[in-house]
């Protein structure tokens, strides 16, 4: 049983330089494809830029829209099509253009409210 729930949610660690981290869980079903070839790139960095609400980060994936939504709900992970970044929404803002719903930020949400443009943030596979 626990297997099949590892396969379908895969859980990362958002490292914000100078800030500390946060934890977030991918679910699979959401965007398989997309959260196939983040999984396979981790770890990845990026700087972060702001938009609103949200902090997101440019990594090295170049993916379609996979289920895109318009809107989100606060604490989401997403994946930015046209600006092949990862998103994460801590507040009320929705994106800028459709995102694919990777999953959800776990622990310590706020700590992104603190994120200025340009810090490093790393996303790691998160082992137990």
């Amino acid at each position: 049983m626990s297997n099949e729930a590892d396969v379908s949610r895969v859980k990362v660690k958002f490292l914000i330089k100078g800030l500390g981290e946060a934890e977030g869980e991918l679910v699979r079903f959401l965007a398989p494809r997309t959260i196939d070839a983040i999984v396979r790139k981790l770890p990845v960095e990026g700087r972060a830029a702001l938009w609103k609400e949200e902090v997101y980060f440019e990594i090295p994936i170049k993916m379609g829209e996979e289920k895109a939504k318009p809107t989100v709900e606060t604490g989401t992970i997403a994946f930015w099509p046209m600006g092949s970044a990862i998103c994460i929404f801590y507040g009320k803002s929705q994106p800028y253009s459709p995102v694919s719903i990777l999953g959800k930020i776990t622990s310590n949400l706020e700590i992104f409210k603190q994120v200025k443009s340009g810090t490093t943030i790393k996303v790691e596979l998160l082992t137990a």
